[in-house]
């Protein structure tokens, strides 16, 4: 079970249909594992494990029936189970009354939920240390945070506990994590995966959902079973030629690639983040494209500050949101510094300078556009250093401009694509000599997932990671 544990759901599923292996026992295996494990990754924070082994007892539908499968704690709505952002503020206050569509869809795939995962208080940081429920390590070195803020999800499919989880991404959080932990993070074009019923879209479309995964198969077949507007959806991107898991083996063709090592913002990226995404440059040019170095011309300065004050308007309605919901009213108390901080300077935003700071954004996100006229995909680190130690991310006692910077330093190679809507994927073909992973991000056309996905299967094949595990599993007893 062990080795079945590092295999892609792909293959569980396979063994399921194939009778080698029973639901019930892959589902018994992972809760093993999860009790095992989180006590040093806190990757799960609400367990869900009697309903999970009742489902696992009949059959299911669906692509991966039987598959055990975790879902963040953010926004998405599981049934019967507690929502709290990874927040105090909502901690205690609330159960799903039923699902969202896109875990209506997990389940009718035939993935089965063993628990929620932790994450950043509202999704905010490129981390996952929330005071409410504690810091999430990465399995590859568990002194350093796995990313954010879909960090419980990818640190658990790192440690073999699950072989995909849910994920969101608002500014890198699904691209972010996968880089960290060593996993596939697609982050889909805007509207392919619904936010139905309750949420047409969040932030101007800035939030969309998927999965982290170990394989590039994993992540198509997943948004084959997930992808599809539903009535009243405010966006939908152009329907796909065929599935997503059958472009994992066609032939991507010669690309256009422009590869981009120095961040947007000017920030200076580490040289292991450089090296990993040159040498996949190099790869690329082996396989037959054709790679020159070139990034979009955005207007950094007005990318960023834009950037940040929609993040606050999104924030201010968070709260706002639950406290309709919950009928509570927000205090200083039930949040951390920084998350306080921020929505207090939500409350002097009025509408006209948000939709002031989206019509910014959306000039920086016209000349990003323009440069996918001349290239097919801009490839470059998903981040600009590798995994970083936990508290990192402390910055209570700064201004929030320096706060925001000091974001930005981090994901300036992954916000604009969520800003934009395009798809892009961050691929785990770069190990440090210290034995970290670092993820090397490709941007694709708005709507050409497609692309992205035969580009991303083509460097699997000729880089594989599936061999590499995680030293946490070198010991029995990880409290050790």
């Amino acid at each position: 079970m062990n080795e079945i544990a590092f295999l892609d759901a792909t293959a569980q599923a396979e063994l399921i249909r194939r009778k080698e292996v029973s639901s019930e026992e892959l589902v018994s295996s992972a809760i093993e594992r999860i009790e095992r494990l989180n006590p040093v990754l806190n990757a799960v924070i609400h367990p869900l494990y009697e309903q999970a082994r009742e489902t696992s007892r009949a059959p299911l539908p669906g692509p991966f029936s039987g598959v055990p499968f975790l879902v963040k704690d953010l926004a998405a709505e599981v049934e019967g189970a507690p929502l709290a952002d990874g927040s105090g503020f909502a901690a205690g206050r609330y159960l799903s009354g039923s699902d969202s569509e896109l875990v209506r869809r997990f389940k009718a795939a035939g993935l089965i939920i063993l628990g929620k995962t932790n994450t950043s208080e509202f999704g905010l940081l490129p981390t996952t240390e929330p005071e409410r429920f504690g810091p999430t390590r990465n399995p590859w070195d568990t002194s350093r945070g796995p990313g954010g803020s879909s960090g419980g999800s990818a640190a658990a499919v790192a440690s073999g506990m699950v072989a995909a989880g849910h994920a969101s991404d608002g500014g890198g959080s699904i691209r972010i994590p996968a880089s960290c932990c060593g996993l596939v993070g697609l982050k889909p074009t805007r509207g392919r995966n619904s936010l139905a019923p309750a949420i047409g879209d969040i932030a101007g479309g800035i939030i969309h959902e998927h999965v982290v995964t170990r394989s590039v198969r994993d992540s198509a077949a997943i948004l084959d079973a997930t992808a599809g507007a539903m009535p009243g959806d405010p966006y939908y991107p152009p329907r796909p030629e065929r599935a997503f898991a059958e472009e994992t083996g066609r032939d991507p063709g010669r690309l256009r690639i422009g590869l981009g090592t120095v961040p947007l913002n000017q920030a200076t990226a580490h040289p292991e983040c450089i090296a990993a995404a040159q040498s996949v440059a190099a790869l690329c040019e082996e396989l037959g494209h054709g790679v020159e170095e070139a990034s979009p011309r955005v207007d950094s300065g007005s990318l960023f500050r834009s950037f940040g004050q929609v993040m606050t308007g999104y924030l201010g309605w968070n709260i706002a949101a639950w406290e309709r919901r919950t009928g509570h009213a927000p205090v200083e108390e039930d949040f951390e510094a920084a998350t306080w901080r921020t929505y207090q300077h939500s409350l002097t935003q009025s509408g006209g300078d948000y939709l002031l700071a989206w019509q910014d954004l959306q000039k920086s996100c016209r000349d990003f556009a323009a440069f996918f006229t001349d290239y097919d995909l801009w490839l470059t680190p998903t981040l600009a250093q590798p995994p970083v130690p936990l508290g990192y991310f402390d910055y209570t006692h700064e201004t929030r401009k320096q706060y925001i910077a000091h974001l930005g330093d981090f994901t300036c190679f992954t916000l604009i694509a969520n800003a934009t809507g395009q798809p892009a994927i961050s691929l785990p073909l770069y190990w440090t000599e210290s034995g970290l992973p670092v993820g090397v991000q490709l941007t694709g056309r708005y709507g050409d997932e497609a692309t992205l996905i035969r580009m991303a299967a083509q460097l699997e094949r000729a880089r594989p990671w599936s061999h590499r595990r995680p030293p946490l599993e070198e010991s029995n007893d990880p409290l050790d």
